[in-house]
């Protein structure tokens, strides 16, 4: 992607058959923004990273189970998985989403 251009994020990333698909957008030393697909039946069993990540779905449905909880989003919907959580994430069908982590302390900011 060129910065200051416009593009569609549904497009950054295509399924491909029995895989997930990782493309990074954005990548500096205080985070990342990934598009990621999965194919229908793929899975991203027990990762824990050490930072929050918010998850967006971009397109279809995903499971994302945090700490034993299932969590069934649509498109549009989001959901933070907090940092040192134990989760999965879950192609019951086909999706895309969007992956955003933050590489930060865990001060509070009032907004």
């Amino acid at each position: 992607m060129e910065n200051s251009k416009a593009f569609k994020i549904t497009d950054i990333v295509e399924y491909l058959p029995d895989s997930v698909v990782i493309k990074s957008i954005l990548r500096k030393i205080t985070g990342s923004v990934s598009a990621v697909s999965f194919d229908s039946g793929e899975i991203i069993v027990g990762k824990i990273s050490p930072f929050d990540t918010l998850i967006q779905i971009i397109e279809g449905k995903s499971e994302v189970i945090i700490d034993d909880t299932s969590n069934f989003l649509n498109s549009g919907e989001s959901i933070i998985i907090p940092a040192h959580a134990r989760n999965t994430i879950k192609a019951n069908a086909r999706f895309k989403m969007i992956s955003t982590i933050i590489k930060s302390g865990y001060e509070e900011v009032s907004l």
